[in-house]
This record gives structure tokens, C-alpha cells and sequence, in this order.
């Protein structure tokens, strides 16, 4: 094992920093292996020629600066496991704490929940795991992201009514809602400079940028349709472009919405909101 390290680290070296390299090694071992990082040193077994040959496959899209998630097409969200691929967007640390404040403010159970935009289905399944008798529904308007997200529902044994859904448009009607949790597109055209080469390249466009002229378009219409579909004193989360906190704080305003509160991540940015319809 210790000659796949070095590998590994001779490869990268002139690719990605050594901090970056070393989060790299324990992912790509634990896959290969099937066995926690510790326990793959502790045997020290050498890699086999499948084995091996899958490794010069991982580095050479790596080299490409591909997202070792699409790679390995799995990631973990809130401790489960999940497929993506390029249809979906990688789930980020951040919207795991947005799923850890719906759960710490919402202890009742048989709450009927929506999420708008589900992409790889990791907002509803973790909510769907982790609260009491829940019933979960997830839109999203693209039929890829929809199969990702059916995949991961099987894989973590929850059921959720998916539903193939462009929220500009039509939307369904037929039920009420005590949560709508979204985490929509917020990223301005542009900001595409300050990206990272590996998100721009591969994550999906659809699900990252909007208008630089309509920064708001789809949380001002995500709160249209909570007007609409929560019940009352329901609530509706948002994940946030970390510049326009105070905006859709005061859009949310506008609206009649109430109750509500700009919250930061972990990096004291501004990441999330929370508002309760009247």
C-alpha cells in the first residue's frame, strides 16, 4: 500500500497542493479497497493488477482536474452515501448545515416537506433519514438529475415522491406543505472568475449560474410558490449566494413573509435564510 502512496503522490505532485493530494490518497484507498483508510494501512496488502489499473484511471482524470467525485461517481452527505455524476452537482459542506438547522428547528413529526431543486436527491433523503414520520417531495426539471437522485432513495432505503418539475413554469397544486427547503441556482454569471477550474468544467451550469441581472430569479419565485403550497405558519429555507443575504432578506419582507432570520455558515458567511408565511 505504501508503494500505491508514493504513486500517488509522485503523479499529483505538480497538479494539486500536497493538502489537496493527501485527502485524494485516503478517498482513492478506501475505494479500492472496500476498507476504512486505518484498517487498508494496518493490512498493507499490495494492490492487485485490477486494482492497480483502475488506480492509473483515477490519476489520469484527476490530472484533468475531473471532481474525484464524478470519478468515483459516490460522495457522503450527512453521513450517507450517494452516486453523482455530471448531471447533478456535488453536495457541498454547506448545505449540510442548512439540512442540520431544519432538523434542530423542526422535532415534530408527520411534517410534509418539499424540496425544490433536489439535483442529486441529498437535501430530501437526509431529511427524510434523520426526522419522525416525515413525508418528503423533491422537484427538480431535469429528468437526469431525477435518476440520480431515484438512485440514491433506493440505495439509502427512503421514499420520496420525485416529481419532474421547471419551477418558472407550471408546478404542481395538489398538496400543502409545513417546510419547502431550496437550495436553487444563485451564482452570478459573473463571478465565473473566481471559480475553480474543475467546477466550471464539470458540474452542471444549469444547477450554478443565474442572470447577473436576475440574481434573485429563482428564490423570488420559490417564495411565490411557499406563499402558494405552505400551510400556514409554515416555513420555507433557503441556501444563499453569500452577497445577497440582505437582498432576499428584504424580498422575503416584501412578500409577507415573516419571522425572518439570516443565518452564516461555519466561514461567517451568510449562507442561509429561514421565513415563516403567515
Amino acid at each position: 500500500m505504501q508503494q500505491a502512496i508514493a504513486y500517488i503522490k509522485e503523479s499529483l505532485k505538480t497538479y494539486y497542493p500536497e493538502s489537496e493530494i493527501s485527502g485524494f490518497i485516503r478517498i482513492i484507498i478506501e475505494h479500492l479497497t472496500k476498507q476504512s483508510y486505518p484498517l487498508a494501512l494496518i493490512y498493507d496488502k499490495d494492490l492487485t493488477p485490477d486494482q492497480t489499473e483502475h488506480l492509473s484511471f483515477i490519476l489520469k482524470r484527476l490530472k484533468r482536474y475531473e471532481p474525484i467525485q464524478y470519478i468515483l461517481e459516490e460522495t457522503e452527505f450527512f453521513g450517507l452515501p450517494f452516486f453523482v455524476n455530471e448531471g447533478v452537482l456535488i453536495p457541498r459542506p454547506e448545505t449540510e448545515e442548512l439540512v442540520e438547522i431544519i432538523l434542530n428547528e423542526n422535532q415534530k413529526s408527520e411534517l410534509n416537506i418539499l424540496d425544490i431543486g433536489t439535483g442529486s436527491g441529498a437535501i430530501a433523503i437526509a431529511l427524510a433519514k434523520y426526522m419522525n414520520k416525515v413525508s418528503l417531495s423533491a422537484w427538480d426539471f431535469s429528468q437526469k438529475a431525477l435518476d440520480v437522485a431515484i438512485t440514491n432513495a433506493k440505495t439509502n432505503e427512503i421514499r420520496i415522491d420525485f416529481r419532474l418539475v421547471d419551477v418558472l413554469k407550471e408546478y404542481p397544486k395538489d398538496q400543502k406543505f409545513d417546510i419547502i427547503v431550496s437550495n436553487p441556482p444563485y451564482i452570478e454569471e459573473k463571478e465565473k472568475g473566481a471559480m475553480e477550474q474543475n467546477v466550471l468544467a464539470y458540474e452542471p451550469h444549469s444547477a450554478l449560474f443565474v442572470p447577473d441581472n436576475e440574481a434573485l430569479l429563482f428564490y423570488e419565485r420559490i417564495a411565490d410558490i411557499a406563499l402558494d403550497l405552505l400551510s400556514e405558519k409554515g416555513k420555507l429555507y433557503f441556501e444563499i449566494n453569500q452577497e445577497k443575504g440582505t437582498e432576499t432578506v428584504q424580498m422575503l419582507k416584501q412578500k409577507g413573509f415573516v419571522n425572518i432570520v439570516l443565518l452564516q455558515d461555519l466561514n461567517k458567511n451568510d449562507r442561509m435564510v429561514r421565513a415563516t408565511r403567515l
